[in-house]
């Protein structure tokens, strides 16, 4: 599209924003085949990185001797800190060790094909250099724009980034900052001055500033906010950057930490489950689990509530064989370091995808129900086995859609054939005495069709 249609467009989505009425509003019109196009890079990844980061790293979950028992992030709402003491962790906010070039680097070496990093949480606090805004990075000692830097490590690392950035403000006085921290209670009348003059523009920052790959949308159960609001920025956002891959909280459609969508039309373009994985496969649909590693989004010097490497993997599996994507979460400290119980398991979790990506990545969901003893994952005139639970058997038994050719283990470069015996409907194939990998030991079975 040429640049002058496509500011055209935007500026005609960014004047419905303004006020009530705009229920008109539409998503951009798409055919399947330019949706399966834009979606692609999306759906071939399925491993990707979340960082929560930001003020809140400095106080790790403690203000003024408290401890806050949730998550580290919302440490302003939950402990009901006013905005003039929270912004005295502005001046502190110095992350001296921070490398975007070594976040890069232990996201790439995890497996991970995007980042998204959160721009700006419900604080208010922007880690970037917001024209719109005083409350930003370049207001604390640290003074570099993170996103930007972060922005060419990704593109020198050849991964995609992403932003997310929430709809709703703890700090600005248009917007929840009114009547925090009990801001549920009441409508802010001066929301449409908020969305017009400083949200939406802050995103159009990221957009034109840092042309992320994804647009990650938080805060949509606000009272202020509702699907034909969504409705409106998402086709204001693809105008802008028509490629864009944006998730279903930029409207108000969601079925809460579900994460997906109503029946209806709604915006975005993938449903978001949080801290939890669909029980079934969901078929024709986009969506993307988002995890944390111990307890908490942000970081908290006191959680150590981690998950195993095998957890995490199994985790990981079990989406795929699904048709989803796995967004796992980091939690940078006050310094900018990403915490080395972190950095351990995605070290592990890309070991094991060295060995095993082509049955992750790139795959559809299973075309049968998850046996007992692990998960499928597929790709054309293949099957990838997944076997969490080794049998002592010597033998794996399942039901196949398609007839066996030949079947060997993932990790064997040679790609020995491994016996294969059909009695009916199913198949039976015989495996060494012992699992090659005690986490999950996959094996390929080649299909005809």
């Amino acid at each position: 599209m040429h640049s002058a249609s496509r500011l055209a467009l935007a500026v005609a989505a960014a004047a419905t924003l303004a006020g009530v009425p705009m229920a008109g509003a539409e998503q951009p019109a798409e055919t399947p085949a330019q949706r399966d196009a834009r979606m692609a890079w999306w759906r071939q990844a399925r491993f990707g990185m979340f960082i929560h980061w930001g003020l809140y790293a400095i106080p790790a979950g403690e203000w003024k001797g408290q401890r806050t028992e949730k998550i580290g992030e919302w440490i302003m709402k939950n402990l009901r800190i006013p905005a003039s003491e929270y912004e005295t962790l502005v001046p502190r906010f110095n992350p001296v060790k921070f490398d975007a070039g070594q976040w890069v680097k232990i996201a790439n070496d995890a497996g991970m094909k995007y980042i998204v990093i959160t721009s700006k949480h419900h604080d208010g606090f922007a880690i970037f250099d917001s024209k719109v805004s005083g409350y930003d990075v370049m207001a604390t000692p640290f003074k570099r724009d993170v996103l930007e830097e972060l922005a060419g490590a990704a593109r020198a690392g050849a991964i995609r980034l992403g932003f997310y950035h929430s709809i709703l403000d703890w700090h600005h006085p248009d917007a929840q900052g009114a009547a925090f921290p009990d801001y549920e209670k009441v409508k802010n009348p001066n929301w449409s001055r908020y969305v017009d003059a400083y949200m939406r523009p802050q995103v159009d920052e990221l957009v034109t500033r840092y042309d992320p790959a994804v647009l990650w949308f938080d805060g949509d159960w606000v009272a202020e906010w509702s699907d034909a609001q969504g409705q409106a920025l998402y086709a204001h956002l693809r105008a802008l950057k028509p490629d864009l891959v944006v998730n279903n909280r930029i409207g108000a459609g969601r079925q809460g930490m579900k994460g997906m969508s109503k029946a209806g039309s709604f915006a975005g373009d993938f449903g978001t489950p949080e801290q939890e994985v669909p029980s079934t496969g969901l078929p024709g649909v986009d969506w993307e689990s988002c995890m944390t590693m111990n307890d908490t989004w942000g970081y908290k010097s006191f959680d150590q509530n981690w998950k195993s490497p095998e957890r995490l993997l199994r985790t990981l599996i079990d989406i795929a064989s699904k048709g989803g994507n796995f967004l796992l979460n980091v939690g940078p400290t006050a310094e900018g370091l990403i915490p080395q119980p972190s950095v351990e398991r995605l070290a592990a979790m890309g070991r094991w995808l060295r060995v095993n990506g082509e049955a992750i990545y790139g795959t559809s969901a299973s075309p049968v129900a998850a046996p007992s003893w692990g998960r499928l994952t597929r790709k054309p005139g293949r099957l990838y086995l997944h076997v969490f639970d080794w049998p002592s058997s010597g033998a794996l038994s399942l039901a196949l859609p398609a007839a066996p050719k030949k079947a060997y283990l993932l990790a064997d470069p040679a790609r020995r054939p491994l016996e294969i015996a059909a009695f009916a409907e199913r198949v039976t194939i015989t495996v060494p005495a012992a699992a090659p990998d005690p986490i999950a030991t996959v094996v390929v079975v080649e299909t005809e069709g």
